[in-house]
């Protein structure tokens, strides 16, 4: 009888830079990774963790939004609205196309304490999507903390995935 193993891959960082990232009301504006292409590893899942950090004097009660998009194609080729695959801004036009992006984690802004570093604890991509890992798929993250996040020389804000994948002996 065969037995399965849980195989999980190395941890790949997720290309976003998120210094100065500048505070959204409207959560229409943010900054989004570069896509991952899960065309060539096939992983069944992806846990995606990492931290993000408020800059000076960011307003209590606020909320910093990690979103994950999604498609069967390359966005290089098909954009999601302004999400076009590549580490940069964005700005999404269309309101209503946070409804077609999925929320990975919220990390509330429980005081205006400045340049405090958040978590995140690893959440499952697939789950996001069905169960099943999209061809291609990335990060959008904003804010609405009202001050920019923090921006600093060392960088140690940033995204990781490990891949899932199950051996069969």
């Amino acid at each position: 009888m065969a037995t399965s193993t849980v195989n999980y891959s190395s941890n790949a960082t997720i290309t976003m830079d998120l210094q100065s990232l500048a505070s959204s009301g409207t959560f229409t504006t943010g900054r989004q990774s570069a896509q991952v292409d899960n065309t060539t590893n096939k992983y069944i899942d992806a846990l995606v963790s990492g931290s993000v950090s408020v800059g000076t004097t960011p307003t209590a009660s606020t909320t910093i939004a990690i979103y994950v998009y999604g498609a069967e194609t390359s966005l290089a080729t098909t954009n999601i609205d302004d999400l076009d695959g590549t580490d940069s801004g964005a700005t999404l036009t269309n309101s209503g196309i946070l409804n077609a992006l999925r929320l990975g984690a919220t990390i509330a802004v429980p005081a205006n304490t400045s340049d405090v570093q958040y978590f995140v604890l690893p959440f499952s991509v697939a789950s996001l999507f069905g169960g099943v890992l999209p061809k291609f798929w990335g990060l959008y993250v904003t804010h609405n903390t009202v001050a920019a996040l923090r921006s600093n020389v060392i960088n140690d804000d940033s995204f990781e995935y490990v891949g899932v994948k199950y051996d069969i002996a």
